[in-house]
């Protein structure tokens, strides 16, 4: 990615420590669960690939191309997942942001200058270059993920405050408001990473 090299590095922290606890949440679960960690596991792991700094790991000229194919695989198959109901919502968001994985992997693709020049010359030479992609696709993009990530974090605060009050949860144990609280607090990381990544394109 293009950008400072430590912000590349944090970006593969957190979706990586993301991927990896998606991983772990397919050793559990309804069919259709699994199905869920698996394709967060792989947005999450992916975006960690591509956010390395290319100072790092240059994958040019095959690695972008590359990241274009499987991303608009997965993409594709969401999207032939999509039906109602919450699943189903959740199936066109991955293919939202597949295709925006696709989106930057073939913008920087596009612009192996702007990016040599961005990480050669660090995070002052990064202020200097010119941004890759289409601007209008780009913003585009960011609102959408912008909107996701303030849902997203609305949607988990009711849960929060329920569970820290001293009155016990009704009903079964806490694993489950738990569980589910991790589990957004993972989407959650993810489309900051994407905000993050789409920004220092």
């Amino acid at each position: 990615m293009h950008g400072p090299p430590l912000v590349g590095w944090l970006l593969v922290a957190l979706c990586a420590a993301t991927g990896a606890y998606c991983l772990f949440r397919m050793r559990a679960g309804a069919a259709g669960e699994r199905r869920a960690a698996g394709g967060d596991a792989l947005m999450g792991l992916g975006m960690a690939v591509m956010a390395v700094p290319a100072a790092a790991l240059d994958t040019r000229p095959w690695g972008h191309v590359a990241f274009a194919l499987v991303f608009g695989a997965v993409g594709l198959r969401a999207l032939a997942l999509a039906r109602g109901g919450r699943a189903g919502m959740h199936h066109l968001h991955h293919a939202v942001g597949a295709f925006a994985m696709v989106y930057m992997a073939l913008a920087m693709a596009g612009s192996p200058g702007a990016a040599h020049a961005g990480h050669t010359a660090g995070a002052a030479g990064a202020g200097l270059r010119e941004p890759a992609g289409n601007p209008l696709v780009t913003g585009l993009l960011l609102v959408y993920f912008a909107v996701y990530v303030v849902r997203t974090a609305a949607g988990m605060v009711p849960v929060t405050a329920i569970a820290s009050q001293d009155a016990p949860w009704p009903g079964p144990p806490r694993e489950r408001p738990c569980g589910r609280e991790l589990t957004d607090a993972c989407r959650l990381s993810m489309g900051i990473g994407m905000l993050a990544m789409l920004l220092t394109m």
